[in-house]
């Protein structure tokens, strides 16, 4: 793999206005803890809600989507950047893959990649009891790792193999960040970067469910615009608005950093960490796709291709 060139963030390195004169005012300590507060809520949740509750599929959906929910209305309040402001086709977009992700995405990735996962290890007798005597919250961190991992390589693999780019560009031409954004892709990278080897492992449900729904979070802050910075004791582990938003930056060299969804750490491990914040995202002069070309973008080129084949022909193209 190309050493990867460090990131110019000369041109888009910005930051936040202050809240109320004061960026380290009480008000705005109390910002940068609400990415650390949100996910303590949500690993409590699954730790000491009903069984009934947190065994059951329906309750990951609902706790996912109130999330991503609450960090969006966050961003009402505590606005990081005006040009990534909401607005209603944003949020139809937005609300369009996050209905995606949790139908048909979710249910290709079962189809073509649990099941089968799950019928392999049936097979072949593969029995990991000591993951499921673990307790609760180291069953949760292996989770959290086994899914990092294994997107981090797919995401880094995505910008350094020009046909997994293809797939991905469409989540780098979005011109501005929110918190639903992380879900915005072509389907194929979509379903590329959901794989993992969860199901090889035997662990509890809650435990899954919560790692699912703290990754959620995480994510959902780091693309959120919301001015929150947290501690240092957060975002050295995981991915913030600062390290995602650089990723995102309008030149396709300076996005080659920060890969982590939300474990940053993973980044520092592997010398793939810079610092730095963008306020500018965007690619290609920063062309905002619709739908149908952020679904169409990978094989745009074979079409433009026909096109011009039959054009050359004189046939006229449709």
């Amino acid at each position: 793999m190309d050493h990867l060139p460090a990131c110019d963030t000369d041109l888009s390195r910005s930051e936040p206005a202050p809240l109320a004169g004061d960026t380290r005012s009480p008000a705005a300590a109390l910002v940068d803890l609400l990415p650390v507060a949100t996910l303590a809520a949500v690993v409590l949740f699954w730790m000491l809600a009903p069984e009934s509750w947190t065994q059951a599929p329906w309750s990951l959906v609902i706790a996912g989507a109130a999330t991503t929910a609450f960090i969006q209305l966050l961003e009402l309040r505590f606005e990081r950047h005006r040009d990534w402001r909401m607005n209603a086709r944003e949020f139809a977009t937005d609300l369009f893959y996050v209905v995606l992700s949790y139908t048909a995405i979710s249910w290709v990735t079962n189809t073509l990649a649990e099941e089968p996962l799950l019928a392999l290890k049936a097979s072949m007798g593969l029995s990991t009891p000591w993951a499921l005597h673990l307790p609760f919250l180291a069953q949760v961190a292996l989770v959290i790792f086994l899914i990092e991992f294994g997107q981090y390589w797919m995401h880094r693999l995505m910008h350094n193999v020009h046909p997994f780019w293809l797939t991905h560009a469409p989540h780098h031409h979005i011109t501005q960040l929110n918190a639903a954004k992380g879900y915005v892709g072509n389907p194929v990278e979509l379903f590329l970067i959901s794989l993992s080897v969860v199901s090889l492992f035997d662990l509890s449900t809650p435990a899954v469910f919560c790692a699912i729904n703290a990754l959620g979070v995480i994510s959902g802050f780091a693309h959120a615009n919301v001015r929150s910075n947290p501690p240092l004791f957060y975002s050295f582990f995981f991915t913030t608005i600062r390290h995602h938003s650089l990723h995102h930056s309008t030149d396709y060299k300076s996005t080659r950093c920060n890969y982590a969804n939300s474990l940053i750490v993973l980044d520092r491990i592997f010398g793939t960490f810079r610092e730095g914040e963008a306020s500018v995202v965007g690619q290609d002069e920063r062309k905002r796709l619709s739908i149908k070309e952020q679904f169409l973008f990978p094989v745009q080129p074979l079409i433009d291709r026909l096109h011009a084949n039959q054009t050359d022909r004189g046939t006229p193209a449709r």
